[in-house]
């Protein structure tokens, strides 16, 4: 692997893999083509721009004819893509932007990719496609039939299915990755951590949907990227593999981890407790119950384990939004953002325990 271009790399996840990548591999040259859509921004990659080893690229991954240009002119060996409509609430107001951005633009990049030939895919997915748990029932595993509940969720169980497809059918060399939910820096601020970390120094309510007893694995995003390295240097082609941090909790215990840390880091906070900010809204629709991810897989093959347990990762977490509030700060000055949060908490009515 030597030249390697990633979509998406100025949204969450991407963006921190791009820094994992120059921080641990400066031999590597990336590309890293986004289109900068609402979660993309170029203040996450900033300070990578005038580096020899990367090349920034606003782009469409719809846009064959672009993508094919950059794997030839750039002789790009390895694809990992991130590039993805990610919000399952916004999945239900706007499904038709997920269907474009997951399944055809997967669709289009895949093209690209087969007909560049000896190009290495890697897929990022996520622990959605399998559906829900109930309380005791075992963890996704690789072979956890494919069971979405949400439009997001069935556009990356599709684009999954088309990646898989493209491996079996043309030969390209893909694998995929399925993983829990991420936290930590730089992630956009209306996602659960950051959105209750933000509203609790400034006194806002703390709005969790139904009972708060939802359970998700949470993995901080540092263990994501050193996953996702590891299958790129040891994965099986045609392979894959679920990512967790063995972290399972409900919604309502990240909260109450979160107030605490605040407690001990804003001791002088005029909105302490801040557990008492908290209000429980009308749940969204076909909210799943429960998720976790059976790595067993990961360890054994791949000899990568999670560093992380979710307090640890939530206290580097609170610490990063903490001192960066003018990135914060640029992101909801944005009219797109402001609406959203009006739309899809403030509008809401609370609703009993």
């Amino acid at each position: 692997m030597k030249n390697l271009m990633i979509t998406g790399g100025a949204g969450f996840i991407g963006s921190n893999f791009v820094r994992f990548v120059l921080d641990k591999h400066p031999d590597i040259f990336i590309v890293n083509l986004d289109l900068l859509t609402y979660a993309g921004n170029l203040e996450n990659i900033k300070e990578f721009q005038n580096l020899p080893n990367y090349i920034f690229i606003k782009g469409d991954i719809c846009d064959e004819a672009l993508v094919s240009k950059m794997l030839e002119q750039y002789e790009i060996d390895t694809i990992v893509h991130f590039a993805a409509e990610t919000h399952v609430d916004r999945s239900i107001q706007s499904p038709s932007k997920f269907i474009e951005a997951n399944i055809l633009g997967t669709f289009f990049l895949l093209e690209a990719a087969r007909k560049a030939k000896c190009v290495r895919f890697h897929h990022i997915s996520t622990d959605e496609v399998f559906g829900e748990l109930s309380a005791y029932a075992d963890a996704f595993h690789e072979k956890t039939p494919y069971s979405p509940n949400s439009p997001y969720a069935a556009t990356k169980a599709s684009s999954d299915h088309l990646v898989n497809a493209y491996g079996q059918t043309y030969g390209l060399q893909i694998t995929i990755t399925n993983c829990a939910n991420n936290y930590g820096a730089y992630q956009f601020p209306e996602k659960l951590i950051p959105l209750m970390i933000l509203n609790a120094v400034e006194g806002k309510p703390l709005p969790i949907y139904g009972n708060g007893k939802n359970i998700r694995d949470w993995i901080y995003v540092d263990d994501h990227c050193e996953a996702i390295w590891q299958v790129l240097q040891k994965g099986y082609i045609g392979e894959r593999y679920n990512i967790g941090g063995d972290n399972q909790y409900t919604n309502l215990e990240v909260v109450d981890m979160i107030c605490l840390i605040l407690e001990e880091l804003r001791p002088e906070s005029q909105f302490r407790p801040f557990s008492s900010l908290k209000k429980f809204v009308p749940d969204r629709p076909g909210h799943d119950y429960r998720y976790a991810m059976n790595i067993n897989k990961m360890k054994s093959e791949l000899d990568w384990q999670p560093r992380y347990t979710l307090l640890d990762g939530l206290y580097k977490t609170v610490h990063w939004y903490l001192d960066n509030m003018d990135w914060v700060d640029a992101i909801r000055s944005k009219k797109d953002y402001q609406t959203w949060i009006e739309t899809n908490y403030t509008d809401r009515k609370e609703s009993k325990k």
